[in-house]
C-alpha cells in the first residue's frame, strides 16, 4: 500500500479561496478508496487549527532561519474521517486574519517566503520519519505553497535521511511564488540549490520552479494544459524546464466531488432536481431572479459568472460585450472579486440595469450552488485555464458553459455544432481566439439555441449526463506514485 503525504495549503470545506481548495479536499478520499494510505500536512491558518481534535504532538520543528520554533501536530479533521492530518502550529507566521497568503489590504505578506518553506520542510522531516508511527512514500505538493516540499525531499535523499519521492501538481502556472534572492538563505536548502539547476529563476526564488525542478514527478490538471504550458505563450518563463521535463509531466483532468456538487441532494437549492427530473431547475432560477431582483422572466436566459474578477478568466471580454447580452433579452449574475475595474464595471451595469444585472462582491459558497442551479449559461471564457471546475459544476446543474477552447476547457466542453449535436455530445458553447468578436459569436448561438427549447433541452440533458467523478483522476494519480517506487 503507497503511502500519500498530501502537502497544500487550503482544504475545502475548512480554507477555500479557489479550486485548490476543491481539489485538496475532494482528491484524498478517491485515493483512499483506491487503495492508498493518506494523511494530509497543512499550515496552521486558524480555521485549521481550530478545526483540528484528537490532537498530539508529534515533536518540534525548528525555523530554518534562526531563533523560533513551531510544532508539528497530529490529529482528524471533520469530512475526513480515517485520514489523519498533521498541521504546523506556529501562530506568529500562520493565525492572522483574512486571506492566507495576503493582508485586508490585498497585500501579500512580507514573510510569505518562511511561511511556507516552513511547510515545506515539515513535508520533508515526515519524510525522514519525524512521526515514527507513519512515514510516505510519496509526498504529493500542491501548487507553489508546497513546492519547497520536492526540494527539501530532494535534499533529504542526496543527505540519504530519506528514500521518499516526491510529485508535484501544477494548478496555475501564473502564480509563482518568486521572492528576492535574500530569502535563499532563510529556506534551509543547500547552498548548491541557488543555481538555473535549482530554485533560482532570473535572480529570484521561485517556490513554483522547486517544485518542478525537484519532483520526480510533475502531474497538471488537465491534457491540454499539460501541452499548452510547453509552450512560450502560457509556460510563464518555465517552458524551456517543462520541455525538459515532459517524460516527467502528467495531465490528469481534475473531477467533481459529487457529494458536494449534485442538483439532486443539494440542500442550498429552492428545489432539488436532475437530468431525469429537470424541472426543479425552473424554481431554482426562479429563486435566484426574485432573490437579486431580476425581472421574473422564465423566457429570459439568465447568464452566471461564478470566479475571481481577474483579466485571466476573460470578464473583459463579457463587459464589453455585455449590452449584446442586454439586447438580447438576457439577464446576469455574477459573483466574485478581485481586479476593481471589473468589479466597478459589473456594479455599474447593475445600477443602471437592476432587472437585468446582480452583482455580488466576495465568494458565498451556498450561493455559488444557488447560481448553477438557476443559471442556463455558465461564462467561462478565459484566456487561459488549468481545467477549470466552473464549467464542470454547470454542466452538473444544467447551465450550459460557453467557454474559449483552452486548458481543460478544451478537454471538457463539446460545442453545439450541428454534427455534435445530432450524435448528443454537444454540452455548450466553444469559441476559438482570445477577443471580443469571438466571444460575441458563441453568445449569439446560444441566443440562438435558446429559442429552440426542445433542443436546449437536450443539450442540457447531455451536459448533465456528463460524469467527471474523481475515481478516473485517482486512479492516474496511483498510477503515477507507483511508477515513482519502480
Amino acid at each position: 500500500m503507497t503511502q500519500v503525504l498530501q502537502v497544500t495549503a487550503e482544504l475545502f470545506p475548512l480554507l477555500k479561496t479557489g479550486g485548490l481548495a476543491d481539489v485538496a479536499g475532494a482528491l484524498p478520499a478517491a485515493l483512499q478508496a483506491q487503495g492508498a494510505s493518506l494523511r494530509l500536512l497543512l499550515p496552521g491558518f486558524p480555521a485549521i487549527r481550530h478545526a483540528l481534535r484528537h490532537e498530539t504532538l508529534v515533536a518540534p520543528l525548528g525555523y530554518p532561519w534562526g531563533e523560533g520554533r513551531a510544532a508539528l501536530l497530529r490529529g482528524s479533521l471533520p469530512g475526513f474521517d480515517g485520514i489523519p492530518a498533521y498541521v504546523i502550529e506556529a501562530p506568529e507566521l500562520y493565525d492572522r486574519p483574512g486571506n492566507p497568503y495576503h493582508d485586508e489590504g490585498h497585500i501579500p505578506y512580507a514573510d510569505n517566503h518562511r511561511r511556507f518553506a516552513l511547510l515545506g520542510l515539515a513535508a520533508a522531516r515526515l519524510a525522514e520519519g519525524l512521526d515514527p508511527d507513519w512515514r510516505p512514500d510519496v509526498v504529493h505538493a500542491h501548487d507553489w505553497h508546497a513546492g519547497l516540499a520536492c526540494a527539501q525531499v530532494a535534499a533529504s535523499r542526496q543527505r540519504r535521511r530519506t528514500q521518499a519521492r516526491s510529485g508535484f501538481t501544477i494548478h496555475n502556472l501564473a502564480y509563482q511564488g518568486t521572492f528576492g534572492a535574500g530569502a535563499f538563505n532563510e529556506l534551509g536548502l543547500p547552498p548548491h540549490f541557488w543555481a538555473v539547476e535549482g530554485v533560482e529563476f532570473y535572480g529570484q526564488v521561485s517556490f513554483m520552479k522547486a517544485g518542478l525542478q525537484f519532483a520526480d514527478a510533475i502531474t497538471t490538471v488537465s491534457p491540454t494544459y499539460a501541452h499548452e504550458i510547453q509552450g512560450a505563450e502560457q509556460g510563464c518563463g518555465l517552458d524551456g524546464l517543462l520541455r525538459s521535463r515532459s517524460a516527467q509531466l502528467h495531465g490528469i483532468l481534475n473531477g467533481v466531488d459529487g457529494a458536494v456538487w449534485n442538483p439532486a441532494t443539494d440542500g442550498y437549492l429552492a428545489k432539488t432536481y436532475d437530468a431525469d427530473r429537470p424541472e426543479g431547475k425552473a424554481a431554482c432560477k426562479a429563486a435566484l431572479q426574485k432573490t437579486h431582483g431580476l425581472a421574473q422572466d422564465p423566457t429570459a436566459p439568465l447568464f452566471a459568472i461564478v470566479s475571481r474578477l481577474t483579466e485571466q478568466k476573460g470578464l473583459p471580454l463579457v463587459v464589453d460585450a455585455l449590452q449584446d447580452l442586454l439586447d438580447g433579452g438576457g439577464q446576469l449574475i455574477v459573483l466574485g472579486a478581485g481586479d476593481a475595474r471589473l468589479d466597478a464595471a459589473f456594479n455599474h451595469a447593475a445600477a443602471r440595469h437592476p432587472l437585468q444585472v446582480a452583482h455580488r462582491t466576495g465568494m458565498d459558497e451556498r450561493l455559488a450552488h444557488r447560481i448553477f442551479a438557476g443559471a442556463d449559461i455558465v461564462l467561462v471564457p478565459s484566456r487561459f485555464e488549468p481545467c477549470g471546475l466552473t464549467q464542470l459544476y454547470g454542466l452538473a446543474y444544467g447551465a450550459l458553459p460557453l467557454v474559449h477552447r483552452v486548458g481543460g476547457l478544451a478537454d471538457t466542453v463539446v460545442d453545439c455544432t450541428l454534427e455534435d449535436m445530432a450524435s448528443r455530445h454537444a454540452t455548450g458553447f466553444v469559441f476559438d481566439g482570445f477577443h471580443t468578436d469571438a466571444y460575441r459569436r458563441a453568445l449569439r448561438r446560444a441566443f440562438a439555441l435558446w429559442q429552440q427549447p426542445e433542443a436546449w433541452a437536450a443539450v442540457r440533458d447531455t451536459g448533465m449526463r456528463q460524469r467527471f467523478g474523481w475515481n478516473d483522476a485517482a486512479k492516474r494519480y496511483i498510477e503515477v506514485y507507483q511508477g515513482l517506487q519502480r
